[in-house]
This record gives C-alpha cells, sequence and structure tokens, in this order.
C-alpha cells in the first residue's frame, strides 16, 4: 500500500511539472504518453489549482486523454464523465470546480462522448433541470458551451442550447457575460441581438482561455465580434 501512495505522489509530481512547463505543446505529447486510467485522477485534483494556467491546462490534457481512453475503452471513458457529474451532484458534498470545463473539452476532442453527453452539459444552464447556481460553476459551464460550439456547434443547436445561454448575457459577472456573447457568436446571434447589442459599452475584462493559452479580453469586443460573426453568417448564407 504505501508503494501504491508512493507510486501516486510520483505520479502527480510529474503531472505538476509536465503541465508547468513553457512549451505546454511538448510536454502535452508528453502527458498522453502516460497511463490514461492513473493519470486522470491528478488531473482532476489539479483543476482547482490556485494557477490558472495549471488549472487550464489539466481541461486540456482530460480531454485529448479522455478521449484516446474512449477509443480503446469507452465504458472507462463513461466512468470518467459520470464522475464529473457527480462532482456538480448536490449529494457529492463538493463544489464540482472544474467540471463543466473538463466534460465540454472531452466531448470537444470525442464526438461519441459529445452525442451522449452533451444534453448533460446543457442542462446544467436550465432552470427546473441541473441548473448551477455558483457563478464560477456558470463559467464553467458557459465556456463549456463556448468550446464545444467552436468544434459541435450542431450538436448544441439541434439541443436548442441558444434559448438557455441567452440568460447568461444579463448576468451580474462580467465573465460570465462575456463568455455567453463569445458563445453565441459561434452558435448564431439570432434573437439575442438586442441583448448583445446592450454589451457594446460594457468595458469590463473578462479572462477567456482560447487555442491553450489565456487572453484578457473585454466584454464590449467580444459582443462587437459576435454580432460581426452574424452579419458574415447572413451573408454566407444569403439571407
Amino acid at each position: 500500500m504505501e508503494a501504491v501512495m508512493h507510486s501516486n505522489r510520483a505520479l502527480k509530481r510529474t503531472v505538476l511539472d509536465l503541465l508547468s512547463q513553457d512549451d505546454f505543446d511538448q510536454t502535452l505529447n508528453e502527458l498522453c504518453l502516460l497511463p490514461g486510467r492513473r493519470v486522470v485522477n491528478p488531473l482532476v485534483s489539479f483543476l482547482c489549482h490556485h494557477d490558472q494556467k495549471i488549472k487550464w491546462r489539466a481541461v486540456t490534457t482530460l480531454g485529448v486523454t479522455v478521449a484516446n481512453l474512449a477509443e480503446k475503452d469507452m465504458e472507462s471513458a463513461r466512468v470518467i464523465m459520470r464522475r464529473f457529474m457527480w462532482m456538480l451532484n448536490d449529494e457529492s458534498g463538493g463544489i464540482g470546480w472544474g467540471a463543466p470545463e473538463a466534460m465540454a473539452e472531452i466531448m470537444a476532442c470525442h464526438e461519441g462522448l459529445a452525442e451522449e453527453y452533451v444534453h448533460i452539459l446543457i442542462s446544467y444552464m436550465i432552470e427546473d433541470a441541473n441548473f448551477l447556481e455558483h457563478e464560477i460553476l456558470q463559467r464553467g459551464v458557459v465556456w463549456g458551451i463556448g468550446r464545444l460550439s467552436q468544434v459541435r456547434p450542431h450538436l448544441l443547436r439541434s439541443k436548442d442550447a441558444t434559448r438557455y445561454l441567452q440568460p447568461y448575457l444579463d448576468s451580474k459577472d462580467a465573465t460570465v457575460r462575456g463568455m455567453a456573447a463569445w458563445a453565441l457568436g459561434l452558435l448564431g446571434v439570432g434573437t439575442a441581438r438586442g441583448r448583445i447589442e446592450n454589451l457594446l459599452s460594457d468595458g469590463a475584462k473578462v479572462d477567456l482561455y482560447l487555442n491553450r493559452a489565456l487572453v484578457v479580453r473585454r466584454v464590449n469586443d467580444l459582443a462587437e465580434e459576435a454580432l460581426a460573426a452574424e452579419k458574415i453568417s447572413h451573408f454566407e448564407t444569403g439571407s
């Protein structure tokens, strides 16, 4: 037992060291060479790391790791997805920091898991379903919708995700507002145009994880980009 605990601690240190390296693209490849089932636990523990760089790199690595695992053992991947769902359940006794982001990243990386669990991610935005009230968790869900919109927007549109996303444009939390505008820019502004236009004077700053890097954006810039994306979409479709 002591040897196993020592081995687990050593693995956790190895994972943290790799997540901390400057060249993350290179170390991500190294992380993916570690045993998938064993590396999940330390990665999950880093979802609540005080260093946001470590947290988000853990999210990215979980996406690739669980997607790779799903190709070999789909049921093991489902167990991990259900673990994140449990983390967000009131009965778990925890908060579930980083769980929505990890679920979304996994679904962005694996189509089969996305088809099975996209409705769960959306349910966290629905008040009479699994609605998450904590603003930090709402940030995670809205970011997750945006991340999945980058890869599989059709799945979200088929579940009417834009309808449930729109109320977040009025959130008291600037990060939630900005991320909602970003996500709707990817999915389609639709009937949210007026709400997004209201954000054009919102200069609050938002930390946003994009393309494996943390960037600082302003809410009004994200709103402007969402409206611009809608115009381009209308032009391309001729509508």
